[in-house]
């Protein structure tokens, strides 16, 4: 185990090692705040396709403006994050969730629907949803 601590302090310095370990712990700890957080807030009905999502549609441009901008970079770095809770510790896929549903794109609500229509991610929602007395999502 030493041989190896060697060859990646040749590699990598002590201190972006140190810094990788912290920014691991804090991304797993948020996430568990964070996630549960933002999934126990989401309308029942928030990923049946039937039911349109309008955001900030009442707003002044600019202000809209400025909010998908905030918005979506938010997403890109849940999904960069759930990206590497894939290889580290922490709940990928369902910060990946929370990122693909920030960011807009074509196509998005179909694959938050199929994401989320997984038995497994939907199951840990609900249950997540459950705990909180909040009623089960509806998927179309």
């Amino acid at each position: 185990m030493e041989d190896l601590i060697l060859v990646i302090q040749q590699w990598v310095p002590i201190n972006v090692l140190i810094g990788l370990t912290i920014t691991s712990i804090i991304s797993f700890i948020g996430s568990l705040i964070a996630i549960p957080w933002i999934l126990i807030r989401l309308p029942s009905d928030y990923f049946d396709l039937r039911v349109p999502r309008h955001w900030m549609k009442d707003r002044h441009l600019v202000l809209r403006t400025i909010g998908l901008i905030i918005k979506n970079v938010t997403g890109a770095i849940f999904l960069f994050a759930g990206f590497l809770m894939l290889f580290l510790p922490g709940q990928g896929l369902l910060t990946m969730l929370i990122g693909i549903s920030f960011i807009d794109f074509p196509g998005k609500r179909k694959l938050e629907a199929k994401i989320v229509g997984q038995p497994v991610i939907l199951n840990a929602i609900n249950a997540m949803r459950r705990k909180f007395n909040k009623p089960p999502l509806t998927l179309s």
